[in-house]
């Protein structure tokens, strides 16, 4: 196929490029080498379109291309996150296929409070919650209990994640909810934190849902794991990760437990009007209760990211990886 690769501007790999000569964890556009490499290895001719703000920059490389499909590496436009839905929206009318969530979907996950507000209909368990808007003076409500969490309502990747954002008392939570509005700029949402194991699991499929093993969070070199969490430093810093032993490898779990987490993470996915692939994040504190922390539709999938080795560890080859979500663009697109 000929395949036009989507992605920011500032996350266009180098052409010719070969691995030894550069650092994998240093270098933001991993995922892009590693998204392009296992497509031309599968024999498809590819093209990288970088974006920032245009649009007709992806559609004069769709006239010019003639691509296939697309596959959509694009976490934003414009600056703004919540953009993206609006590019994979554009897609849509001008009845290109591309790989990843529906613009519904995004528009769902991609607002913690408005997800959040959905699963808890659904009767699923999340934390309790309560949004702090940037503009407006909010009081923490009486049922939200300490320890909270202070997070950015619509941004990823644990930006403005430390430890600094779990919070035990009303002075602390002012301080980080005014870093969050100001020095961040956007809204702030304030959850209840749930001491436990941190779980992620991948989803995949449009109508029908497979998921991938269940992949745990772990801290090996702290006295305390169950409360700690994956900030910024702990996924990016190497120095961070290798003093608190830090890494993800496959949950040792009962099949019993697995069974509950495939089941609330398949009915998430659902909920949230999500297809082609995801990644449920979640927690399970002391007595077992399983608690669904963020759905993140269109997660990192660089070869080494949780995302992939979980498949790996199924016996799923990277470019088997990206075969599959190949396959489940082209019959979506179908369907619509």
């Amino acid at each position: 196929m000929k395949i036009l690769v989507l992605m920011h501007k500032d996350l266009v790999p180098p052409e010719n490029i070969h691995e030894d000569k550069f650092d994998k964890d240093e270098v933001p556009w991993i995922t892009e080498y590693d998204v392009i490499k296992a497509l031309k290895e599968l024999g498809h001719k590819v093209k990288a379109c970088g974006v920032i703000s245009d649009l007709k920059v992806i559609k004069s490389a769709i006239d010019e291309f003639k691509p296939t499909l697309i596959f959509n590496l694009l976490e934003e436009f414009d600056g703004e996150v919540i953009f993206d839905q609006n590019v994979v929206s554009y897609l849509e009318l001008l009845r290109v296929p591309y790989t990843g969530c529906n613009p519904r979907g995004l528009m769902l996950a991609r607002d913690k409070a408005l997800a959040k507000k959905i699963l808890l209909f659904h009767r699923l368990k999340t934390p309790y919650f309560q949004v702090f808007p940037k503009n407006k003076k909010t009081k923490k409500a009486k049922h939200l209990k300490y320890p909270l969490i202070v997070k950015c309502l619509t941004e990823e990747a644990s930006l403005a994640i430390a430890k600094a954002s779990i919070v035990q008392s009303e002075e602390k939570l002012k301080e980080r909810v005014q870093y969050i509005n100001q020095k961040i700029g956007v809204d702030a949402i304030v959850e209840e934190f749930v001491e436990g194991r941190e779980f992620y699991v991948g989803v995949m499929g449009n109508y029908k849902l497979k998921t991938l093993p269940v992949w745990e969070l772990k801290f090996e070199k702290v006295d305390r794991p169950e409360k700690e969490l994956y900030s910024n430093r702990a996924k990016w810093n190497n120095k961070y990760r290798d003093r608190k032993g830090i890494k993800t490898e496959h949950a040792q779990l009962d099949d019993e437990t697995v069974k509950r987490i495939n089941h609330i993470c398949k009915k998430a996915y659902k909920h949230l009007n999500l297809n082609g692939y995801a990644r449920v994040d979640l927690r399970m504190n002391a007595d077992g209760e399983i608690y669904i922390i963020e759905v993140n539709p269109n997660p990192n999938i660089a070869r080494e990211d949780e995302f992939a080795t979980s498949a790996n560890y199924e016996g799923k080859k990277y470019t088997d990886l990206i075969t599959d979500i190949l396959r489940l663009s082209k019959s979506w697109a179908k369907k619509v």
